[in-house]
């Protein structure tokens, strides 16, 4: 994990739930107009995105920025593909791992960092359904302990 991430403007919750993260990298995203406004009000949604890399760069798909209220005719289009800044060396060995079956490039979170917004993407290799029961029994395991050792305290 990069150091020194500013605020957390979206995360996205449902990647560690579906995924197993094995990297992450830090990326600057290319956004137009209102974009920006939008994202520091915190009207971002990264759900269903997802990362492809074609011709040498890497685009954010499905990734969803509301338009800005203020913001007119210069408004942008939601749900419209960004490019993601990441340097030649760093696209490559994504390329490469992202073509071996069963990886994905996901983003996990939108955060802004010295006044520019940056996104944290991560190379997940996708869970099986036992794989999330799995971790359902461990985190519901841990959630007893704590709980136990709270009341144990009050005593």
């Amino acid at each position: 994990m990069p150091r020194g991430v500013g605020k957390v403007v979206a995360q996205n919750k449902k990647a560690t739930h579906d995924y197993f993260i094995e990297e992450t990298y830090e990326a600057g995203i290319v956004l137009q107009g209102t974009e920006i406004k939008s994202i520091r009000a915190g009207r971002v949604n990264l759900k269903d995105s997802y990362v492809r890399i074609q011709n040498g760069e890497a685009d954010l798909f499905g990734m969803h920025i509301s338009p800005y209220e203020q913001g007119n005719r210069y408004n942008h289009d939601p749900l419209r593909t960004r490019k993601l800044l990441l340097h030649k060396k760093e696209i490559n060995k994504l390329y490469g791992e992202a073509k071996e079956s069963g990886y994905a490039l996901i983003p996990l979170k939108l955060y802004l960092k010295n006044g520019f917004c940056k996104v944290l993407i991560g190379l997940a290799r996708g869970k099986k359904n036992y794989d999330k029961r799995e971790d359902l029994k461990k985190k519901e395991a841990k959630r007893e302990i704590e709980r136990a050792f709270r009341e144990r305290q009050k005593m």
